[in-house]
C-alpha cells in the first residue's frame, strides 16, 4: 500500500511556520502581508476557494481583503479595480479568483495586476521569468507539488517523470519546475497517443486532466510516485475524487497523494508563501 502524502499535514506545519514569521513583521517592518482577493459572480466552487483563502490568510497573520462584485461588473470596471490595488502601496498581493464571466477577457485582466503582486504567478512576465530560469513568483498548485515530493523524501533528479494535462495553472508549469530539479519529462494530454503506454513509464506521474478517477491501476508502474491534481465529483457516489481512481492506484504507487487533503491545501500554502514573498520583496 502507498505512502499517502497528506497536504493538509503538511500545509498545516508550514502554515505554523509563516505565523511565527509574520508574528514578528510589525516591528521590523511596521505592518503584515496584505493579500487582496477579487471575487466576481456567485460561483459556489470560486466562493469556497476563496472562503479558504481568507481562513488561510488569518491562520498565518497575513490581512485579507476580499472585493466582491456582481457576474455583471463589466472588463473595465475590473481592470479599475485592479489598476487601484497596483497603486496602493498597502497591497502586497493580488488575485483574481477564476474562472471569469465570459465577457471578461481573462488573460487581459491577468496581465492587468502588477506582476510584481502577481501572488498566483499568472502574470506573462511571471511565466517568461519562470521559463527562463529568473527570480519569479511560482504558481501556487506546482510549487506546492514539488514541495509534497521533497517531503516525502521522492528524489526527483533522474526520474522519469510524466505529466497528464497542458494547462498554464499546472501542467505546463510544473513539467518546468519538474524540469528544474533535473527530472526527464514527459507532458502528454487528450491527444496524446498509447497514453497508458506513456504513463507506465513514469516513477512521477503528476495528474492534471479534469476527468474523475481517469488514470487506473493498469495505467501505473509498480511503485511509482502519483500525484493527483483533480477536484471532481464522482458520479457515482456525488463525493469529491480525484483525476486517479485511487483505491485501485494505492495498491501499486509506493507515495500517492488523496482527493480531498492532498494538493488542494497546498495549493492554498503557497498562496500565503507567495503574498509573503511579495511582501518582503518591497522592503
Amino acid at each position: 500500500m502507498a505512502k499517502i502524502i497528506s497536504g493538509k499535514e503538511l500545509s498545516a506545519r508550514l502554515k505554523a511556520e509563516m505565523a511565527a514569521e509574520v508574528a514578528t513583521f510589525p516591528a521590523r517592518y511596521g505592518r503584515v502581508p496584505h493579500l487582496a482577493v477579487i471575487l466576481v459572480g456567485e460561483d459556489p466552487g470560486s466562493v469556497s476557494y476563496v472562503t479558504g483563502k481568507a481562513k488561510a490568510s488569518a491562520e498565518v497573520g497575513i490581512r485579507n481583503t476580499t472585493i466582491r462584485k456582481p457576474a455583471t461588473i463589466t472588463e473595465q470596471e475590473l481592470l479599475d479595480i485592479i489598476a487601484g490595488l497596483n497603486a496602493d502601496d498597502g497591497v502586497d498581493g493580488i488575485l483574481v479568483q477564476l474562472p471569469l464571466p465570459r465577457h471578461i477577457d481573462e488573460d487581459r485582466v491577468i496581465a492587468a495586476i502588477d506582476e510584481r503582486k502577481d501572488v498566483d504567478g499568472f502574470h506573462p512576465l511571471n511565466v517568461a521569468a519562470l521559463w527562463q530560469k529568473q527570480s519569479c513568483t511560482l504558481p501556487c498548485t506546482p510549487k506546492g507539488i514539488v514541495k509534497m515530493l521533497k517531503t516525502a523524501g521522492v528524489e526527483i533528479a533522474g526520474k522519469r517523470a510524466v505529466v497528464i494535462g497542458r494547462s498554464n495553472i499546472v501542467g505546463l508549469p510544473v513539467s518546468k519546475l519538474l524540469l528544474d530539479e533535473n527530472a526527464t519529462v514527459t507532458m502528454t494530454h487528450s491527444r496524446t497517443r498509447d497514453l497508458a503506454e506513456e504513463t507506465r513509464r513514469a516513477e512521477i506521474l503528476v495528474v492534471a486532466i479534469g476527468r474523475p478517477k481517469f488514470v487506473t491501476a493498469d495505467m501505473v508502474s509498480e511503485g511509482a510516485v502519483v500525484i493527483d491534481v483533480g477536484v471532481n465529483r464522482d458520479p457515482e457516489t456525488g463525493k469529491l475524487c480525484g483525476d486517479v481512481d485511487y483505491a485501485a492506484v494505492a495498491e501499486k504507487a509506493s507515495v500517492i497523494t488523496p482527493v480531498p487533503g492532498g494538493v488542494g491545501p497546498m495549493t492554498i500554502c503557497c498562496l500565503m508563501e507567495n503574498t509573503i514573498e511579495c511582501f518582503l520583496r518591497r522592503f
